[in-house]
Parts: structure tokens; sequence; C-alpha cells
């Protein structure tokens, strides 16, 4: 390698990122963010998820008279159809 590549872009760029990510201040918080971003994902996953569930239990709920009424009518004898 000749003394002229060390000063092209690319090389400072990747100096430039390798003296960072060796940092402890930089590493720490990069761990940090990563630590946070997973908790960020998890509580989303948790709200969908919940939200997804109380959607199903509305309808089942709101299908539960339906179901009845048409039960009630056949067995007091109505077409229910």
């Amino acid at each position: 390698m000749a003394l002229e590549d060390f000063f092209e872009t690319e090389v400072g760029v990747a100096v430039a990122a390798t003296a960072l990510l060796a940092s402890p201040r930089v590493r720490k918080v990069l761990r940090r963010g990563a630590v946070y971003g997973v908790a960020g994902v998890l509580r989303a996953g948790d709200a969908v998820t919940s939200f997804a569930k109380g959607v199903g239990r509305g309808t089942q709920q709101a299908a539960a008279p339906a179901t009845g009424a048409t039960q009630g009518q056949q067995a007091a004898g109505g077409t229910g159809s």
C-alpha cells in the first residue's frame, strides 16, 4: 500500500468508524440503544397482541346473542332461517 492510499476518503471513513466502535462510550450507547430497541419491539408486540385479543373477544360477544336468538327461535318452533 502506498502512502497516498491512507488519505483516500473510504480509508478515512473506515478508520473513523473503527475508532468509534472501539470507544467504550460509543459501545455503551450502542448497547443501551439495542436494549431499548428490543424492549420497544416487545412492548409494541404485546400491545398488538392485546388489541387483537380484545377484538376477538368483542367479536365473540357480539356474535353470541345473535346465535342465542337463532337457537331460541328454532326451539320455539320458528323458522330460524
